[in-house]
């Protein structure tokens, strides 16, 4: 497996808890990529412990906000980890900057395998948490994974839908899917001449006067001391262009109403990307037998980033996830 170098100094955009012990860690998937995560866990911590396995969002680094969702679930109890995905961050695998609506699920299903396998975790009591893109692949890996017993997908973006029929599917026409992969394909040939792959470019920057709310809500977290880190693809270069390419028409979230264990969807009821979650949360009950265990919490004035870090106004509701995962990780 691949040997990485990891970062030694405490480099998160959020404060250090004194309430945990923090380390570096490394699993590897089931294709060989060697992941990096940061694992948390309670001082003082007696007897096996339930779990939870955080990543998103997408584009962004274990030193953003899905380690404060870590550390902020190891303050109550968890063990915890937040890892770079695949091709990003301090993870292995080449080349960088991919996305793969497969291998992304894959990343969270080899966390749940190196949290059954470490001794201080009882295998029973595993959870996960998806931010932003990596909501939809939580609940794609929820459909997937029976080990998995609660999942959170948080601020949640379907990256299928989004690639395949725009931001509010107002691309969502054979034609406009076809001009896209018809640039997508053409820099194909480019990248493949050039033997090297063309960034898309991050969160844009200056920021225009006119820019649509969303990117101003993106700009705010990624661009700023808020939320910027060295390593996150938003904040700097973005994804290869073609990064996304396989998502098109790969829907992800096929058999999520299939689903038997326990999933909450929260959202912030004015952010632009809401309507995601709540279509996502509606395919998941249709036709489920197993639907009294997922819940739909839309939390009241909070936009898009405001639960990556709480938007300075505690959007993120740390006492309603410990009361979800602490019951269905009894």
């Amino acid at each position: 497996m691949e040997k990485l170098n990891l970062t030694k100094e405490w480099d998160k955009t959020f404060a250090k808890s004194d309430k945990v012990n923090h380390s570096k860690v490394t699993f590897h998937n089931r294709y060989g990529i060697t992941l990096a995560a940061d694992i948390y866990v309670p001082k003082n911590a007696e007897g096996k412990l339930p779990a939870i396995a955080v990543c998103g969002p997408f584009g962004a680094v274990k030193e953003q906000c899905a380690g404060l969702y870590a550390q902020t679930m190891a303050e109550r109890g968890y063990l915890t980890i937040a890892f770079d995905p695949s091709f990003t961050g301090e993870s292995g695998g080449q080349p960088r900057y991919m996305a793969s609506p497969d291998i992304n699920t894959e990343d969270f299903q080899a966390a749940v395998d190196f949290l059954s396998l470490n001794e201080m975790v009882d295998p029973e009591k595993i959870g996960i948490i998806g931010i932003c893109g990596w909501g939809g692949m939580a609940i794609n890996a929820a459909a997937l994974d029976t080990r998995i017993k609660a999942t959170v997908a948080s601020t949640m973006y379907d990256m299928t839908r989004v690639n395949a029929n725009g931001y509010f599917d107002s691309e969502n026409t054979a034609d406009a899917r076809y001009a896209k992969k018809q640039a997508l394909n053409q820099q194909r040939l480019a990248d493949y001449e050039n033997d090297s792959y063309a960034l898309g470019g991050g969160v844009v920057d200056p920021l225009p006067e006119d820019a649509p709310f969303f990117v101003k809500d993106y700009y705010d977290y990624y661009k700023t001391d808020r939320g910027y880190h060295a390593r996150s693809l938003n904040s700097n270069g973005g994804w290869n262009v073609t990064g996304c390419l396989s998502f098109m028409n790969q829907p992800i979230l096929q058999y999520s109403n299939e689903i038997r264990s326990a999933v909450l969807v929260m959202h912030g009821e004015k952010a632009h990307s809401c309507y995601l979650s709540k279509d996502a949360y509606a395919n998941m009950v249709k036709d489920n037998p197993w639907a009294d265990n997922k819940e739909l919490l839309i939390i009241p004035d909070a936009v898009h980033t405001d639960l990556y870090d709480g938007g300075g106004k505690d959007a993120i509701p740390f006492d309603k996830l410990a009361e979800f995962f602490g019951t269905y990780l009894k």
